[in-house]
């Protein structure tokens, strides 16, 4: 029922669009020749193994007790483990993370996998099937309750993953087989990322199809749109940047075929929601995960113009590099790409209070995004308002890197007294 739920392998699912398509293959032949089928719906929880678990995880159970006996992994039997207890309600510090933000004009969720194939990092979300909408609908519902506003960011992190992270432990996806330098964080730690696999020509049409159905699924888990992750060296950059994509089919080499995945997906998505319903982040100059471009300005400028002309709501620009300072190293004109979008334009890296209050005095954006100030500050809109100190991240809990786990540096962030 779930990549949770899993126990053997090569068993079965039924918690994604292409199983279903297979499953109906089969349905379809046995009404054909006259038969019925129920379908058995199945968790093995204890009786399983981390190898078949998505991202090496323990599997789950009511209590902390190891069955006797082996599982059948593609790598052969493997002894059963003792399981993880499952908690009684293991998203309530995840809704009240984001609740917390709610006075936000508009939050841009974290980055959430469009497929098992898209996960780069150990404890990332997901809105790929069933359980994670249900999930994620607990998160939107009570974040409107509050009067907020959010996006769900579709993701696929293409070659910076690591085979503990993916599907039966296969290499990651990428447009060519080049390595970016850097780890992937997975539940057993940090691990180098891998040579990558190129994707077939083939295979590219279902990532498409993966944006469109984690488009269709945030809908119904109530988000208010999404934002297509296009940015920080993740595959659809790595699609659209030179220095990354060495392909030479239709997808590579040209800067219209390099175009070609990221204007695809854009139209698959507009077309399931419609333009008001959907952004797009992009990061022209980030260096992050290996990442370069011959001509980032034609490269971006181009495709800042053709997504205009497909109607997204807004275009969200990582100005410079992440993590260094807004003015150090190599700059566009960012005003260039905010002309040929032609629509909502979202500034973000490293804004202040004075940066923020001057790029709006100068009509240099329409919108100012924040992100660390806002993990550290859950008041962060009462504390621009007035002026009020803000708070430092705590280096040791970000991206869930803190040994003791539970809500540290997520709902622990104190607000300033009224």
């Amino acid at each position: 029922i779930s990549p949770q739920g899993k126990g053997n392998g090569w068993t079965p699912g039924i918690f994604n669009d292409a199983q279903l398509a297979g499953w109906r293959s089969v349905t379809d032949t046995v009404h054909a020749a006259g038969g019925h089928i129920f379908c058995q719906l199945w968790h093995t929880g204890r009786t399983s193994h981390p190898a078949l678990q998505p991202g090496g995880m323990l599997p789950v159970a009511p209590s902390a007790i190891r069955a006797e006996g082996n599982c059948l992994t593609e790598q052969g039997p493997r002894p059963y483990v003792t399981p993880r207890p499952l908690q009684t309600d293991e998203i309530a510090g995840i809704v009240d993370d984001y609740r917390q933000r709610a006075t936000a004009g508009l939050i841009i969720g974290e980055a959430t996998n469009i497929s098992p194939q898209g996960k780069g990092n150990g404890w990332t979300p997901g809105i790929f099937n069933d359980a994670q909408v249900a999930g994620w609908r607990t998160v939107t519902d009570t974040l409107h309750a509050a009067g907020g506003h959010i996006f769900c960011q579709l993701w696929h992190t293409g070659r910076t993953s690591h085979p503990a992270l993916q599907p039966g432990g296969v290499l990651p996806v990428a447009p060519s087989a080049i390595r970016a330098e850097g780890s992937s964080f997975t539940e057993q730690g940090p691990r180098p990322y891998v040579t990558p696999r190129p994707l077939h020509t083939d295979e590219i049409a279902g990532i498409v199809d993966d944006y469109r159905g984690a488009t269709r699924r945030a809908r119904a888990a109530g988000f208010d749109g999404v934002e297509i992750h296009g940015a920080n060296g993740y595959l659809i950059d790595q699609f659209i940047r030179s220095g990354s994509n060495f392909r030479t089919d239709r997808y590579g080499g040209s800067l219209e075929n390099r175009l070609r995945l990221v204007l695809e997906i854009a139209a698959a998505v507009v077309d399931e929601w419609g333009g008001d319903h959907v952004g797009i982040r992009i990061s022209p100059l980030n260096q992050a995960n290996s990442m370069h471009d011959a001509d980032p300005a034609t490269s971006f400028g181009t495709l800042a113009e053709r997504l205009g002309r497909l109607g997204l709501v807004y275009l969200h620009v990582l100005e410079g590099s992440t993590r260094a300072p807004r003015w150090q190293g190599p700059q566009l004109d960012w005003q260039a790409l905010r002309r040929g979008f032609g629509g909502t334009y979202i500034s973000n890296n490293g804004h202040t209070r004075a940066t923020a209050l001057a790029a709006r005095a100068a009509d240099s954006a329409d919108l100012i995004c924040f992100g660390r100030p806002f993990i550290a500050n859950p008041d962060l809109v009462a504390r621009l308002r007035d002026d009020r100190p803000l708070a430092e991240i705590d280096q040791n809990t970000i991206y869930g890197m803190d040994p003791a786990g539970g809500e540290a540096g997520y709902t622990d962030y104190a607000e300033l007294p009224a």
